[in-house]
């Protein structure tokens, strides 16, 4: 082996940048519930009194991982999360438009083809609201947590439960102006889907932050193989 090989050999070799296991669990996980979310969003659920779009479920995961994120992995790491989320978001509204274009094979059931255009089908208005919600209220979402925080809250749940009630009232205080307004008298449906929004976040959102941070830290802690 010659001089150069062999120092080429011995030269330290820069370090592999490598993606912990919780946020690689929780990144495949948030990409599933942002493709996911508006699909849901095509049924109305009853809360006892309260009506709610059922994305929510899927939006209160996104808050509750981006928290988890932001807890375990730092602010920035929680941003970028939140940001690369954009990406299967658009690409699967673009597929969505691609397959709505093609035509639908002759001897498909039209009931069937009916109930899929209804279900996936949308405005522009729509489309614009969803994604201008989803980036502003996750990143406002990230953005509070950490804010408490920094100012000496301890309490994760709180902290959480705070982060994502003020956030999901921005998210549908943007996505239904944006979505619906002049179309329809808004005001009663933004007040019920806030109210609804608060509610769930309140109820479900301490329990599972507790659940995702703890679940991250066992897969972190993990020996590996």
């Amino acid at each position: 082996m010659t001089t150069e090989v062999q120092a080429a050999a011995d030269a330290p070799q820069p370090a592999r940048s490598i993606i912990s296991p919780s946020l690689f669990a929780y990144a495949i996980f948030y990409g599933g519930m942002v493709c996911i979310a508006g699909v849901l969003g095509n049924k109305q659920v009853a809360l006892g009194p309260l009506a709610v779009e059922a994305g929510i479920f899927a939006f209160l995961m996104l808050v509750i991982t981006s928290s988890a994120v932001a807890e375990l992995h730092g602010r920035d790491i929680a941003n970028r999360l939140v940001l690369i989320g954009f990406v299967p978001l658009i690409f699967s509204l673009l597929l969505t438009l691609l397959v709505l274009g093609v035509p639908a094979a002759h001897d498909m059931d039209p009931a069937r083809l009916s109930a899929f255009e209804t279900v996936m089908g949308g405005t522009p208005r729509i489309w614009l609201g969803g994604i201008l919600a989803y980036g502003i209220s996750t990143l406002l979402n990230v953005t509070i947590f950490v804010k408490l925080k920094r100012e000496g809250g301890r309490l994760l749940w709180l902290r959480s439960a705070v982060a994502s009630v003020l956030s999901q009232i921005v998210d549908t205080l943007i996505f239904i102006t944006v979505a619906f307004y002049g179309v329809f008298p808004i005001g009663d449906l933004l007040l019920g889907q806030m109210l609804a929004k608060v509610v769930l976040s309140l109820v479900l959102v301490p329990p599972l932050i507790y659940l995702f941070v703890g679940l991250g830290r066992r897969l972190d802690s993990a020996p590996s193989a």
